[in-house]
């Protein structure tokens, strides 16, 4: 330990970066960002010392730290930031800690320059812990520590970052909060609906006509319907984060399935003239589970419809050997001689990944901005146009657990384009 930096925490509680050791005015300060002894700098006698500078004690904390000086410049970072932010803390001391570390809030913002830690308000002392993002749409908390040294309302000389990966305890009891909250505000609106129009058909039915009886009648039951599928996303997300999720497979017709789905759509109230469907002639089924590929069209659609604009698009294409009997469809598909699965003459694999159904919905609305990208399945994640953030989670879940991909990117009519792709197996083979 340099003299007179603060002596590590003792067992218990970890140590803390955060806060500011005893500061003994006498003695010079050496801020060591090596394993070695030698010093980056002395730095006076008139700034404390703060636990966790030099690097075997920053080396004992469990969460990431970077430390920057009054220009913004990194002057130490453990090796737990690398692991959290994904960067090299050798390779980055020295250099400007905004570019090392580039956090991006809710909006897709610079957080740096929303907060100017540098630059701000002389009274902080403190960064509250927030949800923040890395770049490649990793979410992480980040909490700061403002050093002046000289008191209250003077300027900056060190600021302390720490970071923690949103995958501990306390991201777990966060999102559990959201989902309650989440949960609760999205009862409400169907909620509220049903009750209004049994409570007005109970006492006012003879002052409707048939027709207006039915129409209420029908919104009862589309917002019933809404509640269900709410249930359902809901109970599929704790069974996906507890790895609990069962499929019961059989042989399925995607193109149906999508038809279905937009079929349960139309039923809601959606216009039918905002969907198109586009299928490759004689797709054979594939095997998987046809109540879960029911969910995972009838969540992409309701999100196209619901955050994008015009029509909803569905393409549906195959590649290479499709792994189930053709059955009695129309269409090119022939088999050789001794295959037991059907050929789709003339495909190419185009992903590499083997024989695949392949199903892209797109919409013709503003598309997700090219920095939001990789958030777009993180549980309650959306755009701010209503839902719950738990349908594309929910979707990536179900896919996944099928063997298959999904992706997301920009549609041909400008919107946003999700193409998931299910791997065709025998029985014996998809596990």
């Amino acid at each position: 330990m340099v003299e007179g930096m603060a002596k590590p925490a003792p067992r218990g509680d970890p140590p803390s970066v955060l806060s500011a050791g005893k500061f003994e005015p006498d003695r010079p300060i050496a801020l060591v960002v090596g394993a070695g002894s030698e010093p980056l700098a002395e730095v006076g006698t008139t700034v404390p010392p703060v636990n966790g500078i030099d690097l075997p004690t920053l080396e004992l904390l469990p969460d990431g730290v970077l430390v920057a000086d009054h220009d913004g410049v990194v002057v130490a970072v453990n090796a737990a930031a690398g692991k959290v932010a994904g960067l090299d803390p050798a390779a980055s001391v020295g250099r400007e800690l905004s570019v090392v570390l580039p956090l991006l809030d809710d909006e897709g913002r610079s957080w740096w320059i929303h907060s100017q830690p540098f630059d701000g308000i002389r009274t902080r002392t403190r960064q509250p812990e927030r949800l923040l993002w890395l770049p490649d749409g990793q979410p992480v908390f980040v909490t700061a520590s403002y050093i002046r040294p000289r008191g209250a309302n003077t300027p900056l000389r060190y600021l302390v970052v720490a970071l923690r990966p949103a995958t501990d305890r306390t991201r777990l009891e966060r999102r559990g909060a959201e989902l309650v909250a989440t949960a609760a505000h999205e009862l409400r609106s169907p909620l509220t609906s049903i009750k209004g129009f049994t409570t007005t058909l109970l006492t006012k039915w003879s002052r409707f006509t048939d027709e207006q009886r039915r129409l209420m009648l029908e919104t009862v039951e589309a917002d019933a319907d809404r509640l269900t599928r709410l249930i359902i996303d809901l109970l599929d997300v704790a069974r996906l984060d507890s790895g609990r999720l069962t499929l019961h497979p059989s042989w399925v017709d995607v193109e149906a399935r999508v038809r279905h789905a937009i079929l349960v759509l139309v039923a809601g109230g959606t216009k039918p003239d905002r969907f198109v469907v586009e299928a490759q002639v004689g797709l054979p089924r594939v095997w998987a589970d046809a109540d879960k590929i029911d969910q995972i069209c009838l969540n992409l659609l309701e999100n196209a419809i619901r955050h994008g604009e015009g029509v909803a698009s569905v393409v549906l294409s195959g590649s290479g050997i499709l792994g189930s009997p053709s059955g009695d469809r129309p269409g090119p598909v022939r088999a050789p001689v001794g295959a037991p699965y059907g050929v789709v003459a003339d495909l190419d694999d185009a992903d590499g990944g083997g024989p695949a159904v392949t199903v892209a919905v797109s919409d013709e609305g503003a598309g997700i901005p090219e920095h939001l990208v990789a958030r777009t399945f993180h549980k309650f994640w959306h755009t701010g146009s209503g839902g719950t953030g738990l349908g594309l989670y929910v979707v990536r879940g179900m896919v996944e657990a099928h063997g298959g991909t999904i992706a997301v990117d920009r549609g041909p009519a400008g919107g946003a384009r999700f193409r998931f792709r299910l791997p065709v197996r025998s029985p014996d083979t998809a596990g």
